[in-house]
């Protein structure tokens, strides 16, 4: 909240990790870190996150990790916790960070220099990271190192150097109470990036203003060398692209053949052939000169098109060992202030990009689609859980930060309330909606390949679904999704709590275990009686014990990777390990109770009701329509009759449409008919 303190926001954030643990202050640590990584995963500050608790020693070195994210692009990311399950908020000095930082980097580099995995238990998380080191070292060009603190950090600490050796940056972060506060209190804006152009390079970018005045958008044609873009995209990583063209890289994962060919033989035609990229930034510093206007600083830079352009450049440089001296790229730099970047940067983005043009929006929050959800979880009532007597809400963030922003304005009673109505338990966000439905209508894969990658392949299936069917997605849809969402967290509270659980790869258990379930229950020709879930808010004893059964045997095929293959999660990530679950499908579903199978609900009966939702969804949609549609003047619709005319923009059939519209009320238009009406106002305007 924006009036919260640092220590009542630590408070806060212990009482949810409390709440959230089951048993054991190693379960605690588990939480605390997959709650941080979680949160920044969803602000963009990291692409993925997997859990890897060690302890141990070689020779007389400690070495500790708690979790790593490889990226697609040569980093590293290490994360290591500064978690003692504190009561209260303590400061993280010099001397604490430095022994911290010192465990995890001789961890880094013992790995990266021998071959450590060979003393480890080869189905520990551990020794697939240690595996991955050494086996990846030659393409590993940065290292994040992440201290996750439940503490604040000292005011004496104000910067910790990057080191560069053996070709490999070692960078350091802190993310403590008071800088994870900071991001819950930006109203969901990720932290800034702040470019001092004078500083890094000694230079300005030359720029020619390109707007009016009046309502249009601060905006520059700049020409940016190829050096200083590389060396920015270096300094920065992912965090420069903006989340939606970051996701389409991890998609593509490849570097431009023909941007690649440009620079290696004709880096002076780059310019020329290349279409730059389209940028946005917060606010830049210029200054006047005798040659023109430069542009000093830059705070903010998002890329939102040109991604591909400005990672193939920084990679052909570093794997070519190419010069860039020749090359020049032309950007588009548009200046958007924070509280308008919902509004304009998903149309910069949609109209920049035309390969990518309909899939590029939809990956921001402004979606019809999250707007729906978001619109049914404000007014749909979950049934009271047993033993409580309240109904509550699931509270979607389909953008982030709003949870926190609804408390921002609310006295201590209003909070109270709207707490006790929205539990933070129940809030969740697009990443999570996209992990509980990709489990059971994808391919198990996507969620093993992290949270941007499997939130990239539900945002395609869904732009496209919506498109041709949007009636689909109505109030059965969003309980199911719920529904969905319960199994799928007490699917990873049950896995965390078994005897044979080792501390990691839960997020491909969980996944394979669901989708594995999914595939029991067709083979029988029934469904999850989702119906059950919703009204009960909880599993059943039955679902239980076969969640049990199915990730012991889920997690005894990760565990034994197929021959040639190294480490398990390399095995996990494979179609070879969904097809060797698939293939034991026949073994398993025998030994599955009849409690369970007696709860399950025949699989034409569940697609009967799916169809019976969309029907009453049609008809839900033409009677608001119908309601939009007579609210409108006579005067708003003879403007837009006219407007339309005027941009010859109207069909016959729309011209007859318009027509119908003058002569409300005397004439209600139909259901159908005002659904295309209302359509006609959003193509004129």
């Amino acid at each position: 909240m924006m009036n919260q303190t640092t220590e009542e926001f630590f408070h806060d954030f212990r009482q949810d990790l409390l709440a959230s643990s089951i048993s054991g202050d190693n379960f605690q640590l588990y939480n605390f870190m997959e709650n941080i990584s979680k949160n920044l995963i969803d602000c963009g500050v990291i692409e993925g996150f997997e859990l890897c608790h060690y302890r141990g020693k070689a020779g007389k070195l400690a070495l500790r990790v708690d979790g790593f994210g490889f990226t697609d692009d040569g980093v590293l990311n290490l994360f290591i916790a500064d978690f003692d399950s504190r009561s209260e908020l303590a400061s993280l000095t010099k001397t604490d960070i430095d022994s911290i930082f010192k465990k995890i980097t001789q961890f880094a580099s013992v790995n990266i220099q021998d071959t450590f995995y060979d003393g480890l238990d080869e189905t520990s998380p551990e020794y697939g990271l240690s595996r991955q080191l050494y086996d990846r070292k030659e393409n590993i060009r940065k290292i994040n190192f992440y201290i996750f603190s439940e503490r604040t950090l000292s005011s004496q600490v104000k910067n910790i150097e990057d080191i560069f050796q053996d070709n490999i940056i070692s960078s350091f972060h802190i993310w403590d109470m008071s800088r994870l506060h900071r991001q819950a209190s930006s109203q969901g804006q990720k932290e800034s990036i702040e470019i001092d152009l004078i500083d890094l390079f000694g230079t300005g970018l030359p720029c020619l203003p390109a707007h009016m005045g009046g309502d249009a958008l601060e905006s520059y044609l700049v020409v940016i060398p190829g050096n200083i873009l590389s060396s920015i995209y270096e300094k920065y990583d992912a965090s420069l692209l903006e989340q939606n063209v970051r996701c389409f890289l991890q998609a593509k994962g490849s570097v431009n053949k023909g941007i690649k060919s440009t620079i290696l033989n004709e880096p002076d035609m780059f310019f020329a052939y290349n279409n730059g990229i389209t940028a946005t930034a917060k606010k830049i510093i210029t200054r006047g000169t005798d040659k023109g206007l430069l542009i000093t600083a830059i705070s903010d830079l998002q890329i939102v098109n040109g991604g591909q352009t400005t990672a193939s450049l920084f990679h052909t440089q570093r794997k070519e060992k190419v010069s860039l001296d020749k090359v020049f790229v032309q950007m588009k730099l548009s200046i958007v202030d924070q509280s308008k970047s919902e509004e304009f940067v998903p149309k910069i983005s949609e109209y920049a990009n035309t390969q990518n043009r309909v899939n590029a929006a939809d990956f921001f929050s402004n979606h019809p689609f999250h707007i729906k959800i978001q619109e049914f979880s404000r007014k749909i009532w979950a049934p009271a859980k047993q033993g409580e007597l309240r109904e509550t809400k699931w509270f979607y963030e389909r953008a982030r930060g709003q949870y926190a922003n609804e408390l921002t304005n609310m006295n201590q009673k209003e909070q109270g309330e709207f707490k006790s109505q929205n539990p933070k338990n129940q809030m969740f966000t697009k990443t999570d909606l996209a992990k509980f439905e990709n489990v059971w209508d994808e391919h198990p894969k996507w969620v093993n390949l992290g949270a941007q990658k499997n939130f990239t392949q539900y945002a395609s299936r869904i732009a496209q679904e919506w498109k041709s069917k949007s009636e689909h997605f109505n109030e059965y849809y969003f309980k199911r999704a719920i529904s969905r969402g319960i199994i799928f967290q007490c699917t990873e509270k049950l896995v965390s709590s078994q005897d044979w659980y080792n501390g990691g790869y839960r997020a491909n258990i969980v996944a394979y275990t669901l989708a594995f379930l999914s595939e029991c229950c067709k083979k029988i020709e029934m469904d999850i009686n989702y119906d059950k879930v919703w009204k009960e808010q909880s599993i059943s004893n039955g679902m239980i014990n076969t969640l049990k059964l199915l990730s012991s045997h889920v997690n005894k095929i990760l565990l034994s990777p197929s021959q040639g293959i190294s480490n398990i999660s390399e095995w996990a990530k494979k179609e070879a390990c969904w097809e060797e679950i698939k293939r034991t499908v026949g073994v398993i579903v025998p030994q599955i109770s009849k409690e369970f199978k007696n709860e399950l609900i025949l699989l034409s009966v569940s697609e009967s009701e799916a169809k019976d939702a969309k029907k009453r969804q049609k008809i839900d949609a033409g009677i608001h329509a119908q309601k939009e549609v007579i609210k409108i003047t006579n005067q708003e619709w003879k403007d837009i009759a006219q407007k339309g005319l005027a941009e010859k923009s109207l069909t016959e059939k729309e011209i007859v449409l318009l027509q119908l519209a003058l002569s409300i009320p005397q004439k209600i238009p139909n259901e159908t008919q005002s659904k295309l009406l209302l359509d006609i106002i959003k193509k004129v305007k």
